[in-house]
């Protein structure tokens, strides 16, 4: 029901509560340095979509984006990396608990959204920088309802920001071996965003954030994106701080496969030396293909010279180039570029593992002999052994829980927190996210995504997927409230927050978030050298 219209405005009244949105040009222009741009103020937030933060014609790396004119209106979210279907859009019940919106693509995607509780105010607000998922190849800073940063920048008093970057073929696809001008092409996603920070450290203030207090935070394929910016000696003082959540494992290409990638890719598409210039004018559809049809074809190579195991994610994936990357993630040292950074470091109890349940029909009524015999599949003779140590380690879990325990995740983050505190050069903090939702009778556990709408602060808004009980929510005040804290001191501790002691490699501290948020020390150790085999 409309209560009440102001010029450019409207309030009204919604679940008893005012919802207000003013989308006046003049309210909401910023200046930045290549232009000036407009947004709306929604329930007091300013927000902003889609603003260049570079440019690049295809295969070329980021540079400044073209100046305009007047005033830009942004405040639609841009274009996202073209990418290829993914199988889990037509799982009915995964797409139910994600609510994807994947936008529109184009190769024009450089984009920035920025939420903030104001503008031109000479605040020095904490800048929170997202960056999405999706592996190397998929994703957007819009697909998910929980990457919505409007909540956080509203409870926290803090500037968030998202953004697109290059992916699959456009980001990725090493075509060095034809020549200086193509030579950083294996890495142009990471580069954009180094390209995006620096726009963030260069305008940012008149968004009343502070350039000098910047956290970098990302999940799974954004994890491992801020895993590499972390080593990564061109990202060097973008970023004070950082968060990885489920994307620790950073085992690059090897760059003698992703360069014969390359190679190949231009001779399916019929192109040499001579021609090589012309793959800027290929159609995208075309040009992913033929890439796909090598990435499959040098994997071949790779298993058979038993490579491809190390890579953490094979074909569209950042290559260890001896330049931009100088060795895999926190690996001889590479980290030490960021060694003032303090660290969250984190994974989900189920992660990958937990869509079994959603792939079974019924698995929750499984009895638990019918659960044992999965496990034998796996442990065999150890299967009794596995049992006893998995109700030891997590006795608040069923007999259904037992096969769903993530064992590859949570290895990776914990190498990196182990690394991280040897270095001694800044704290880093270890958390299991626990929580069971209960969302769709429960099937969906502490799946990969599932701590998105928590750190958030968007629980009730993705209450498909956490079920928005009022348990749920109180979760999502902690953890918010401790990302949060972290952005602003470098310390999750605070008001709000449970005490959260930093990991150290004597006593491996983990906040495990859950019903009861509990901070155990080694406590699964036993349980994952079984599921690890180790």
């Amino acid at each position: 029901m409309i209560v009440g219209l102001l010029p450019a405005a409207a309030v009204a009244q919604t679940n008893s509560q005012a919802y207000t949105i003013n989308s006046s040009t003049q309210a909401s222009t910023v200046s930045t340095q290549s232009g000036l741009v407009a947004g709306y103020i929604e329930n007091g937030i300013y927000n902003y979509k889609g603003i260049p933060y570079a440019q690049a014609d295809r295969f070329d790396e980021p540079h400044a984006p073209q100046s305009w004119s007047g005033v830009r209106s942004s405040r639609y979210y841009g274009p996202t990396c073209p990418q290829e279907f993914r199988s889990a859009w037509y799982m009915d019940n995964v797409a139910f608990a994600s609510q994807w919106d994947d936008g529109f693509a184009g190769e024009d995607c450089l984009r920035v959204n920025i939420w903030t509780p104001g503008i031109n105010d000479h605040q020095s607000r904490p800048v929170m920088v997202w960056i999405h998922g999706g592996g190397f190849s998929t994703g957007s800073s819009q697909e998910q309802p929980a990457y919505d940063g409007a909540a956080l920048a509203k409870k926290g008093n803090v500037v968030v920001v998202s953004l697109n970057h290059r992916l699959n073929v456009l980001g990725f696809l090493n075509l060095s071996a034809f020549g200086k001008s193509y030579q950083h092409t294996a890495n142009l996603g990471l580069l954009d965003i180094v390209a995006a920070l620096k726009w963030v450290k260069n305008n940012i203030a008149n968004f009343g954030g502070n350039p000098e207090n910047i956290t970098i935070f990302g999940q799974s394929g954004g994890g491992r994106k801020v895993s590499s910016l972390l080593c990564m000696p061109r990202a060097k003082g973008l970023f004070q701080k950082a968060i990885v959540q489920s994307g620790s494992g950073a085992t690059y290409m090897p760059e003698k496969y992703s360069r014969r990638i390359g190679e190949l890719t231009a001779k399916y598409l019929g192109l040499d030396a001579t021609s090589i210039d012309n793959i800027k004018r290929v159609p995208y559809a075309q040009l992913l293909a033929a890439g796909n049809k090598a990435c499959a074809e040098v994997k071949k190579q790779a298993d058979a010279e038993g490579e491809s195991a190390r890579v953490s994610i094979w074909g569209w994936f950042a290559t260890k180039d001896g330049d931009i990357l100088p060795d895999d993630a926190f690996h001889n040292g590479s980290e030490k570029v960021s060694a003032g950074v303090p660290m969250i470091v984190g994974t989900c109890l189920n992660e990958f593992a937990g869509f079994a349940a959603l792939a079974v029909p019924d698995y929750r009524q499984q009895t638990e002999q019918q659960i044992t015999d999965l496990l034998k599949k796996t442990y065999g003779d150890k299967t009794q052994k596995y049992i006893k140590t998995f109700k030891q380690t997590y006795p608040q879990l069923q007999t259904v829980d037992m096969p769903l325990v993530d064992f590859k995740y949570r290895p990776q983050a914990l190498a990196q927190v182990e690394t991280k505190a040897k270095d001694g050069g800044a704290p880093v903090w270890n958390y299991l996210f626990a929580y069971q939702s209960t969302a769709l009778d429960g099937t969906l556990g502490a799946v990969h995504c599932m701590e998105l709408p928590y750190v958030f602060d968007n629980v009730v808004r993705c209450g498909f997927e956490t079920g928005a009980t009022q348990e749920a929510v109180q979760l999502g005040d902690i953890m918010s409230s401790a990302w949060l804290n972290f952005a602003k001191t470098g310390n999750p501790n605070g008001e709000g927050v449970p005490q959260w002691p930093a990991f150290t490699n004597a006593k491996k501290a983990t906040m495990v978030f859950d019903k009861v948020n509990t901070v155990k020390y080694n406590f699964d150790a036993e349980l994952q050298k079984l599921g690890t085999g180790k």
